[in-house]
């Protein structure tokens, strides 16, 4: 639809028109924010390869209707405001919705949802409104038609008139029902609105499942779902474990006699739920004043990571439908809801370059350097884009323009590059052949992605292997960190691990921002590491594929750490979760002379080598019984549960498999439940279970 040479004239003037304002009004700002916006919704909608970030679209889009508003004489019927974006795919069957599907206004701050709720008392005459909120959910909308207590249609958003028919592909999503007692209420016909989504665990198993096949994996929850409705194939949407919550009832008829069913939102909400569908019943509140929205929308804002699904903001609706009906409806959106959006979490930058560091165990990372961008909270200067592989899948290029999201607040990641946008000057990232640090040449196992470097003496790996030891899952060395690390090595004073417990403390008390009291409290958590148990000693010497319940299980199969020299892969391999790869690397670094020396150092030095905690968990309740946690945990955390299980004789497993007794469940529990349900001899458990089996 668009020649190359638009395609950049249209992302230029993007760029433009985001650092523009109403200050500056002409009538071709409204002529050029038009073109970009129809042209962000086709990439959007129809192409599915978004060029800009939906916050970024959402200001260009709040621009344009700030200048209608100013100036109506010039607003036209092809205005993107005049309508709902366009997004049917030709491939299915198109069918109209009984009432259009509205896109919701947005609100980005308090004052934004103050100045809604002003109009909406001006409207309605009110002094004060009632209000219901609830989640926004981050997937894919679809609207579901009940006749007669049967489903007889589903279909997409579309373009808000009509929709893609996907009936089939909603079929396969086992929590909408194929028929619900709606006749119970007096319902004879219903349409209601509600999102696909897809769990965070879901997505984490899927995405597992096409690395293990070789292929890319998805880029979030939203367009895994929003992908799957459009899949040919209803067994493979069914193999995505989608979710639906649905929170809309937008029509239905009652029969002859029957007095009205609904009255309020919320009591919509509660009755889909009664119904048998998973509503946001719970994740609601209903307040009186926009004061309580505001309130109730940071609160949540703040807990949106500990929820098993993403959701992108809040929905702040009027409870009364008598009252929505009389607010009524622009041509874009209802004038009785607003979507209330969190800090955005995607954003559109520029590939500057790739900087290529060197981890603990040698691997060689490649990190993309970007232009700086403000994306949740939290300025992005730099991403992992983690190995040669993932960066060809990607085909990322220097120079590329890319989207960038921040997932949980923590990790942000490269969603795609924009292909679109290139000029031709892009280069081809080239991965080194050598280590970038100490020039060792780069080795790659053949069933791994990653490239490394062999050479245990490489200064890289010397202070990434110091920083993991002292970190707190490993020796917990407070005052520490991964500053002081690098400091101490620069200064000469920190070589390897065992001079960690033979700092200068007269010299680091000289230095500036190290006063007595700082320099007390880091000796004194030098000292008290020595008594940290064997399994934390194991974990903290960084070996290749032993993490904290690997090392667990090490520990409680020695009497002291120096036996492993002893042990045939063979033997290592009869214990709990070693596999051949992880009784290599046991093998490959207890043979090792310079680590055994490091070892013996280290003992001499006074850590415990020792397995002191060996005896005190034979003859406990659960001595001998092996347990999994799986799921979102409601009644106490994982790392409590765990050293419980311990504390009473039990083992912790890694995975399923034969040896497992227990699965103790949570909530969302994935591809571990489906699993252990095939062992019959695994028993499956609740917390509440577990509860009442350590009493």
């Amino acid at each position: 639809m668009y020649t190359k040479e638009q395609v950049n004239h249209l992302q230029e003037k993007t760029t433009e028109l985001l650092n523009s304002s109403t200050a500056n009004f002409s009538k071709e700002i409204i002529l050029d924010l038009r073109a970009v916006l129809r042209f962000h919704e086709y990439r959007y909608y129809v192409l599915s390869e978004p060029v800009l970030a939906d916050y970024e679209y959402d200001q260009l889009f709040r621009l344009l209707m700030q200048l209608e508003a100013a100036h109506p004489e010039l607003v036209t019927p092809d205005s993107p405001t005049q309508r709902v974006g366009n997004s049917l795919n030709q491939s299915f069957v198109t069918v109209p919705h009984l009432v259009p599907m509205l896109s919701l206004d947005n609100s980005y701050n308090a004052e934004d949802l103050k100045d809604f709720d002003r109009k909406a008392r001006e409207l309605s005459g009110l002094t004060e409104i009632e209000y219901c909120v609830e989640p926004k959910f981050d997937g894919a909308s679809i609207s579901l038609i009940y006749e007669n207590d049967m489903l007889v249609r589903a279909t997409t958003r579309g373009d808000g008139v009509e929709g893609e028919d996907i009936t089939q592909n909603v079929k396969q999503i086992r929590s909408i029902p194929l028929s619900a007692p709606f006749s119970s209420k007096g319902i004879q016909q219903i349409e209601i609105r509600g999102e696909i989504i897809l769990s965070k665990q879901a997505f984490d198993a899927y995405n597992n499942k096409l690395v293990q096949q070789g292929l890319a994996p998805l880029a979030n929850p939203r367009n895994a779902a929003s992908g799957s409705l459009r899949m040919k194939d209803p067994k493979e949407v069914a193999e995505r474990n989608l979710d639906a919550f649905l929170y809309h009832v937008s029509y239905f008829i009652l029969t002859v006699n029957t007095q009205q069913a609904l009255t309020t939102h919320s009591g919509s909400l509660n009755l889909l739920w009664e119904m048998g569908f998973r509503s946001p019943k719970e994740e609601k509140v209903v307040v009186q004043g926009i004061e309580g929205v505001i309130n109730y929308c940071l609160d949540f804002e703040a807990k949106r990571d500990n929820l098993p699904y993403e959701i992108d903001g809040m929905v702040v609706k009027v409870n009364s439908l008598e009252l929505q009906e009389k607010l009524g409806m622009t041509s874009h959106h209802p004038r009785w809801a607003i979507a209330f959006k969190f800090k955005a979490r995607q954003a559109t930058t520029k590939l500057n370059t790739i900087e290529f560091q060197v981890g603990r165990t040698g691997a060689v990372t490649p990190v993309a350097k970007l232009t700086p961008v403000f994306l949740g909270g939290v300025t992005v200067s730099s991403i992992s884009v983690h190995n040669e592989e993932y960066i060809q899948q990607k085909d990322l290029r220097i120079g590329d323009t890319v989207l960038i999201e921040r997932a949980g607040d923590v990790i942000p990641q490269i969603v795609q590059a924009m292909p679109a946008l290139r000029t031709g000057d892009e280069k081809n990232i080239v991965f080194p052949t050598v280590c970038p640090v100490c020039s060792s040449e780069l080795f790659k196992e053949e069933d791994e992605a990653v490239w490394r470097c062999i050479n245990i003496e490489c200064e890289a790996q010397v202070v990434e292997r110091m920083i993991h030891f002292v970190s707190k899952d490993a020796m917990d060395i407070k005052s520490f960190g991964e500053a002081n690390v690098r400091k101490f090595y620069e200064l000469g004073w920190l070589k390897d691990i065992p001079n960690i417990y033979h700092l200068p403390f007269d010299k680091i008390g000289a230095m500036e921002g190290f006063g007595k009291k700082s320099v007390d409290n880091l000796q004194a958590a030098i000292e008290a590491s020595k008594q940290q148990p064997l399994y934390r000693l194991i974990y903290a010497l960084g070996i290749r594929f032993v993490g904290e319940t690997t090392a667990k299980t090490l520990a409680n199969s020695v009497n002291h750490l120096l036996d492993f020299t002893h042990k045939s892969e063979e033997e290592l391999l009869q214990l709990e979760d070693v596999g051949v790869k992880v009784a290599k690397s046991i093998q490959v670094f207890f043979h090792n002379h310079q680590n055994v020396e490091m070892l013996k150092q280290l003992e001499k030095i006074g850590l415990q080598l020792v397995n002191t905690k060996k005896e005190t968990t034979i003859g406990g309740s659960l001595s001998g019984q092996s347990f999994l946690f799986t799921g979102t945990l409601t009644k106490f955390k994982r790392s409590e549960a765990e050293e419980k299980v311990e504390a009473l004789g039990g083992i912790i497993l890694g995975g399923v498999s034969s040896k497992l007794n227990y699965l103790v469940v949570g909530d969302d529990a994935g591809s571990k439940l489906e699993k252990a349900k095939k062992i019959n001899t695994i028993k499956i458990i609740s917390e509440d279970d577990f509860l009442e089996l350590i009493k």
